[in-house]
């Protein structure tokens, strides 16, 4: 069975998006099967692997909205072991539209039954908020990961999430853990990165992931190619961040899989 993991944070601009598709990606090239679901409306997860989400015609929406069979949304992608159900700009109306469906929470859940047995991850890039969608992630899922950017106002927020996170395994899922937190955008020549670092692993501790996403220009000009980072540029400090954080998540969950060649190296 493989490891459904949503990555989460109410708050926009901290990496969400950029760490689902450079995370799945490097995961691809280590040849573990994984599949990438897009449920933010915003759709950048969708164009940020070389789909246009205009054209895209089954996605997400029609799974959560209009009960379509979420086989018939897997797009396969450039890499030959990561697929991707593409979201839609509909998505942004979907919570109004299930808000009236009985088990609205577990939509998602239902949809996704067996498909573990097909990929060794599940990648869930949610939308920046805490309402129905993420919900319906979080239920889905055996873990969530927070990526955290170096910034100011780094910490704000976050409580909400965790506290969501706690009503979410007390009432929806109570396998539901936390991954890791991931720091982003670290920036080296600053000394607020350093200080935003040591504050967020003095809150989370064990928690945050050893790998660090350095902040860089191929990194964030990657999505404009539709391209994740190691296919745009494999030896940019970002494509090399993401690897390390993929390696650190499979050996995380080595038991779940067999023994990589590549993991190794």
């Amino acid at each position: 069975m493989g490891k459904i993991i949503s990555i989460a944070n109410q708050k926009g601009g901290v990496g969400k998006t950029t760490t689902a598709v450079n995370l799945a990606a490097s995961i691809a090239v280590i040849e573990h099967p994984t599949l990438v679901i897009d449920i933010d409306p915003q759709s950048n997860s969708t164009s940020g692997l070389g789909i246009e989400p205009k054209s895209v015609t089954n996605s997400i929406y029609e799974v959560m909205v209009g009960g379509v069979d979420i086989n018939d949304t897997i797009r396969e992608t450039e890499l030959p072991f990561l697929d991707l159900i593409p979201s839609h700009i509909n998505l942004v109306g979907a919570e109004i539209e299930m808000v009236e469906r009985s088990e609205r929470e577990r939509i998602l859940f239902k949809a996704i039954d067996g498909l573990s047995k097909k990929y060794d991850f599940i990648i869930i890039d949610c939308p920046p908020s805490l309402g129905l969608l993420t919900i319906n992630s979080l239920t889905a899922s055996d873990s969530v990961l927070i990526p955290v950017q170096c910034e100011y106002y780094a910490l704000e927020g976050l409580g909400q999430l965790l506290n969501t996170i706690k009503i979410v395994r007390q009432h929806l899922n109570r396998e539901l853990d936390i991954e890791g937190v991931l720091l982003t955008m670290y920036d080296t020549r600053t000394r607020l990165s350093n200080q935003v670092a040591d504050e967020v692993k003095r809150y989370f501790d064990d928690r945050v992931f050893s790998t660090i996403i350095a902040r860089n220009i191929r990194l964030a000009e990657a999505p404009s190619f539709g391209k994740p980072a190691i296919l745009y540029d494999a030896t940019c400090i970002g494509a090399k961040n993401y690897l390390s954080l993929a390696r650190e998540i499979i050996q995380k969950n080595k038991k779940l899989f067999k023994s990589s060649p590549v993991l190794s190296k």
